[in-house]
């Protein structure tokens, strides 16, 4: 039996295809990014816990994976974002779909005691917003 420590969860990263897009759709929901990331072609962004959300632009990926390609079909990867309330998902929900984002789940209640909904990052990526409902 191996006796090492397992390894620890360190970042989730994802490609994008606008920097500036998506840094501005991940500040609306309170991420904190470094002044100008904008401009950059790779960004990370510290959670609580010590978690990183790192974004890295197409380019980035394939400078280091040439064979790299856009994911096609739905999904496979999706962040979720723990809101303050029922209601909270609602006005989270309505301010980003209000700013042009793609709402894909309208808010809802889930079977499993949450208050749920699905908005779209710039590139597509699922970001579900979620929240106990009271009892």
């Amino acid at each position: 039996m191996n006796s090492a420590p397992a390894p620890q969860l360190a970042f989730f990263g994802l490609a994008v295809s606008d920097m500036a897009a998506s840094v501005a759709f991940y500040r609306r929901l309170g991420i904190v990014f470094p002044e100008s990331s904008e401009q950059e072609p790779h960004v990370e962004a510290e959670l609580p816990g010590g978690l990183l959300l790192v974004l890295d632009a197409e380019s980035t990926v394939r400078s280091f994976h040439p064979g790299w390609r856009l994911p096609t079909g739905n999904g496979r990867a999706a962040l979720a974002f723990r809101c303050q309330s029922p209601a909270h998902v609602d006005a989270v929900y309505e301010e980003l779909t209000g700013a042009g984002y793609h709402g894909e789940l309208k808010p809802w209640d889930a079977f499993w005691g949450q208050r749920y909904a699905t908005v779209h990052d710039p590139d597509g990526n699922g970001v579900d917003l979620l929240a106990p409902l009271a009892r």
